[in-house]
């Protein structure tokens, strides 16, 4: 395939990225769907009132979307990127259906399932497009817009759902949003979405990092910056389906409004997407390291101070300091990938990095409920907020400053 014509970066290719932090914004819109409402669905509509049970639609949703970001780097360079984002999308246009006329729980479940599948398949490839477009300069960059994009959206759709079901009820008016958002992803990505593999061989003719020997087991276990990076975010993802499925709880047991639950639970995330497009652009020029360790540690003391808040503002300041803690790792983690590993190799270790991040979902939902249920939904919050700490020790203790390894440096 001809590459002369074909010039790496954000500016050269803005229009292309554009759409891409477009198309994310409603890959993200499609989880801040469920994040506000989902919990008191399942008390109101199906009497479910064990927090394992509630937590299971975060389970079935993080194991599916984990297993679907780990394919998705496997087959993007055999099936190509856009391929991969309209299947995604293609998958997500039941789902609101299936959550409106939902006879039972376990449906509801089952359509989790869908928008796992749908949220691996979608997300991954526009991450992994957009570090494909930008080439090596503007990654942390790229990776903050892309990142605030998709958690802005989780944000500012969480916002109007908790807004229209305390207006209209947790059915099915809200899921209305869903409709619309999954259709015209769809129709934005078949229309005008172009695929990206010929700049990944522009890049690679000229990309001197040293490839992995076996990429699942080096991003996993064996490289030092490669597996810091994932077990943090394994933690992370732990941490927010711990926040996702508890803090609802948490809020409507100290008699919070569906409007009230709905803005300190989206606070949050759109601190963690705003925040983004300015610690993305910071992983570029300031440590990785130092970037991922106090964002952890952030995330880790937040946590901790849930349990001993009632107070709406108290709340809402929580809130937006885990916000903050996620925005500095979330872009740095993807950033960090990308630099460490050769770019034929990259959407491959993305997609082992992302397989075990939003395993954490999974990890998160049944420890902390498991937690909940057996000893109360404090110390709960108690062993998620230690855990994270822990990781961000691991981060300081394991990963090197170093992340780039040449062909000339291993010699």
């Amino acid at each position: 395939m001809n590459t002369e014509n074909i010039t790496l970066g954000l500016r050269e290719n803005w229009k292309q990225f554009t759409l891409l932090v477009i198309v994310n914004a409603f890959v993200g819109g499609m989880i801040g769907m469920e994040r506000t409402i989902i919990p008191q669905f399942a008390e109101l509509e199906f009497g479910v009132a064990s927090k394992t049970a509630i937590l299971s639609f975060i389970t079935a949703f993080g194991i599916t979307k984990a297993i679907a970001n780990y394919y998705t780097g496997r087959l993007a360079n055999r099936f190509g990127r856009k391929n991969l984002l309209l299947f995604g999308w293609l998958i997500a246009i039941p789902v609101p259906f299936m959550l409106m006329y939902a006879p039972s729980w376990n449906f509801v479940i089952f359509a989790n399932v869908l928008l796992g599948v749908s949220q691996g398949f979608t997300w991954s490839s526009t991450v992994v497009m957009k570090i494909d477009l930008v080439g090596e300069k503007d990654r942390g960059l790229a990776m903050g817009l892309n990142e605030f994009a998709g958690y802005f959206a989780v944000g500012v759709v969480a916002f109007f759902t908790g807004l229209i079901a305390n207006s209209y009820g947790i059915t099915p008016y809200p899921f209305y949003i869903g409709i619309f958002i999954s259709i015209a992803g769809f129709v934005m990505t078949m229309l005008w979405v172009k695929d990206t593999n010929v700049f990944v061989q522009k890049e690679s003719a000229t990309n001197n990092t040293v490839e992995l020997k076996n990429v699942f087991l080096e991003t996993t276990f064996k490289n030092k910056t490669l597996s810091s990076v994932t077990q943090a975010g394994l933690i992370n993802n732990l941490n927010d389906g711990m926040i996702w499925g508890l803090l609802p709880i948490v809020l409507f047991a100290l008699n919070f409004d569906n409007a009230n639950i709905g803005v300190i639970t989206a606070i949050y995330p759109t601190v963690w997407g705003v925040g983004q497009l300015f610690t993305g652009k910071m992983s570029d020029h300031y440590s990785k390291k130092a970037m991922l360790f106090w964002g952890m540690m952030l995330q880790g003391l937040a946590i901790f101070l849930i349990p001993f808040s009632s107070d709406f503002y108290v709340l809402a300041t929580i809130s937006a300091i885990l916000g903050l803690g996620t925005a500095l790792v979330y872009p740095t983690f993807l950033s960090t990938i990308a630099q460490a590993t050769s770019p034929k190799q990259r959407a491959e270790s993305i997609g082992t990095f992302r397989l075990w991040r939003d395993l954490g979902y999974a990890f998160g939902a049944v420890i902390s409920g498991i937690t909940a249920d057996v000893f109360g939904v404090d110390y709960a919050i108690f062993l998620i907020g230690g855990l994270t700490i822990v990781s961000s020790l691991i981060i300081k203790f394991r990963m090197p400053e170093q992340i780039v390894f040449t062909k000339e440096e291993r010699v």
